[in-house]
């Protein structure tokens, strides 16, 4: 009689749960299958109702480790909410990208594994500070429309665990794939376990310039950066690079090699046409005219993440070695008109200034593009080796739909090298902005500049 209490208490509870809660609260169980009420930092005023916090619960569950593989003890956090729990349409609306198998909402959920001290006692509560770390993420996916993919890239720019501590190592993080979650099929769609891993400046800095996804390798090859479940201790002080300087001498000869296997960043920027000859002329209408015509200008400004994360940005990176030019945004359905512009002056914001050096040495120095990414618009450097683009030598520059592409052409890559040096060298808040790059010949001007508050909100472009 007892075994049939207890089945109708579980046929009861799944009722109760939202069907793509319950599979994945399912796949959770698969490893943790002694821990079925975990503690939870929950929403107590849901998104759907109001609420500033996207993620409905976060779960914390003890993990023992793997002693055979060097794995310590440690907490390890789940988060639900980026995913559609409930596929009404309360949150997520249905995936309509056109793929043959849908995804659930963002089409992921983010995890975090913390190392526990070897002397805590049996009876220690996690620390709730990585469920607020995960909560401010899924903030910024929301507001943003971007999704995380494995190998992005975050600066946070200050301690993890929210503390006042400059000292700390661990600033910035990686995302990883989760070594014990995978995949899972529910109702709704396909839904990826994203894990958080907790990094240094060096690290951060190399895996940008580099490969995230290798970097996150290095990172596995010993327990003290990670081990390979990829462990965040907010204790290290030292990077991979200065444990094993081997390695980023090994790196170094790679990316003069080869290249950047980074494709792009998140990043705001404005651009605006040039007429056929303009630059010089353009420098005496800034002085002589400062109500400067912005009508043809167009914005990729995400200003509520920016305030939302307190000037901090997110800059996920896509891996790829290819020449060819791939569509950058999540919606497939771009318009098919071209625009061709007879110049472009595109302002950057400071703290992406740092990747025009990437973009140009180790990516279009190589014979492929780079793109710089906001939530409504992307700009893509493209080498002239690269195919599929609509620029070439006659029409370097273009518009089609949000999606603006330059040509850089080879005999105007080492200028470019040579002007950006100082920026690979010195941080966003040294830089004495604004900063302009010109190539008349070119009829093209860089400006490393906040973008103007008069553009920040128009959504696309705004061409005749």
């Amino acid at each position: 009689m007892a075994a049939n209490v207890s089945d109708k208490d579980s046929v009861l509870k799944k009722r109760i749960l939202p069907r793509g809660l319950q599979k994945l609260i399912e796949q959770c169980l698969k490893i943790y299958p002694d821990q079925t009420n975990p503690l939870q930092v929950t929403t107590v005023l849901k998104y759907w109702l109001g609420g500033l916090d996207p993620l409905d619960y976060i779960s914390m569950y003890h993990n023992a480790g793997d002693p055979e593989q060097n794995i310590p003890p440690h907490w390890h956090y789940v988060s639900f909410g980026l995913s559609d729990l409930h596929g009404d349409g309360r949150v997520h609306l249905a995936d309509t990208s056109g793929g043959l198998e849908p995804r659930s909402g963002m089409g992921f959920e983010l995890t975090f594994r913390l190392i526990k001290s070897p002397d805590a006692p049996a009876n220690e509560r996690p620390p709730t500070w990585p469920a607020n770390l995960l909560q401010s993420l899924a903030k910024y996916v929301f507001q943003s429309g971007n999704r995380l993919c494995t190998g992005d890239n975050i600066p946070w720019r200050r301690s993890l665990d929210g503390s006042k501590d400059t000292n700390t190592a661990i600033q910035h993080m990686l995302i990883a794939e989760d070594p014990q979650l995978p995949r899972t099929e529910t109702p709704f769609g396909w839904v990826d376990f994203l894990q958080i891993v907790g990094v240094t400046n060096e690290e951060l800095e190399q895996a940008s310039r580099w490969n995230g996804k290798g970097m996150l390798n290095l990172l596995t090859k010993d327990p003290a950066t990670g081990g390979p479940w990829l462990i965040t201790d907010m204790a290290r002080s030292s990077s991979v690079f200065e444990q094993f300087p081997e390695t980023l001498r090994q790196l170094e000869l790679d990316l003069e090699k080869e290249g950047s296997d980074l494709a792009g960043v998140n990043a705001d920027f404005t651009f605006k046409e040039l007429a056929k000859g303009a630059l010089t002329v353009a420098i005496k209408q800034e002085v002589l005219d400062p109500e400067e015509d912005l009508s043809r200008s167009i914005s990729s400004c995400n200003i509520a993440v920016k305030q939302e994360l307190n000037e901090d940005t997110l800059e996920r990176s896509s891996g790829s070695t290819s020449s060819d030019m791939v569509n950058p945004f999540d919606n497939p359905n771009i318009p098919s008109r071209v625009f061709p512009l007879t110049g472009i002056e595109l302002t950057l914001a400071p703290y992406a200034a740092k990747f025009l050096m990437l973009a140009v040495r180790d990516r279009i120095r190589h014979g492929r593009h780079f793109t710089f990414k906001a939530q409504h618009m992307a700009v893509t450097f493209v080498a002239e080796s690269v195919t599929g683009s609509i620029v070439n030598r006659q029409t370097p520059y273009a518009v089609l739909g949000s999606w603006v592409q330059i040509l850089i052409p080879n005999r105007l890559v080492p200028r470019m090298v040579d002007s950006f040096g100082e920026l690979s060298t010195r941080s966003a808040d040294s830089l004495k902005i604004p900063l302009t790059y010109e190539w008349p010949e070119q009829n093209l001007k860089f400006i490393i500049d906040n973008p103007p508050p008069e553009l920040l909100n128009q959504q696309g472009p705004i061409l005749a």
